[in-house]
């Protein structure tokens, strides 16, 4: 078993942490708010540490789930920073969804203090954090993820490496994008048959045991027509990484027309006062359209 800090408690951090305990590893946590970081410490028997230095003081991974770039650079390289107190040969997982430039940056940093970086954004939301089922994508030294990867596996239901430093937000834009045209393709659906007089629930039940089926459709549906968001994903945080996915197309040339448009749709959203609502509240978007 390792000796793990881990730094950011929110609805992610906050049961990933949680399930590095029940896997046996002796964990110590940060989090901005230290009252969160000491009623973790007497949920699951944890330390707590008052800034990231002092979590990963001597500790052989630390784990990190924060908010954007400028976070992930605050725990890493702040004031009292993360990676300038590490033991070498350690090693950092940073699970958030920051872009690769950042990322690669840290990587540098990292690798000045004889520390492993590697980047792990996930993707499967706060129910698969809470349950242990996040999909886990990795970039960064091959080593260092075969050695890291046993210990993620305590919240992960799979975790892969798919290259060198970024590769693994590299990844979850991928997901990010298919994601956005997903949720758009639904909202439409089932506005569609509302529209046509249909009974939604009897549609999605027909339609999703065939190719139109996702994980969206299954999960989502029934409080998207019961006109409920607050089961995900927020759309704050999705125009965030769909920004990130935009900037990076930018760079390297890759057409993103669909994403764009849903990004736009994702502002309207927030301009009904729906930035905390989840990314299925496209719909919403759609009923009041009319």
């Amino acid at each position: 078993m390792a000796k793990v800090a881990f730094l950011g408690l929110g609805v992610m951090g906050y049961p990933m942490a949680g399930h590095l305990v029940k896997a046996g590893h002796t964990v110590t946590v940060y989090n901005r708010t230290a009252a969160k970081a000491e009623a973790w410490a007497e949920a699951h028997g944890g330390a707590t540490a008052p800034t990231p230095a002092a979590a990963a003081a001597g500790q052989d991974f630390v784990m990190s789930c924060v908010g954007n770039d400028d976070d992930l650079r605050e725990v890493c390289a702040g004031e009292a920073g993360a990676l300038a107190a590490m033991q070498p040969g350690s090693v950092f997982v940073d699970h958030t969804t920051v872009s690769a430039k950042v990322t690669r940056q840290m990587a540098a940093l990292a690798d000045s203090h004889q520390v492993s970086f590697v980047d792990a954004p996930v993707s499967g939301g706060q129910a698969g954090a809470e349950n242990g089922q996040l999909s886990v994508m990795c970039g960064g030294d091959a080593g260092a993820y075969q050695r890291a990867e046993p210990v993620i596996a305590a919240y992960s239901k799979i975790c892969r490496r798919l290259g060198e430093s970024g590769a693994g937000q590299m990844t979850k834009m991928a997901n990010q994008i298919a994601i956005a045209g997903l949720v758009q393709g639904l909202s439409e659906a089932l506005h569609f048959a509302e529209k046509a007089g249909l009974d939604g629930r009897a549609v999605v039940e027909v339609i999703s045991q065939g190719a139109a089926g996702s994980w969206q459709m299954s999960n989502r549906y029934e409080t998207m027509l019961d006109d409920k968001f607050e089961h995900g994903f927020a759309v704050d945080w999705m125009r965030k990484d769909l920004n990130i996915c935009l900037s990076t197309a930018d760079e390297t040339g890759a057409s993103l027309p669909v994403t764009a448009l849903v990004d736009q749709f994702y502002k309207d959203v927030q301009k009904m006062g729906g930035g905390r609502w989840d990314t299925s509240s496209l719909f919403k978007r759609l009923r009041r359209m009319g």
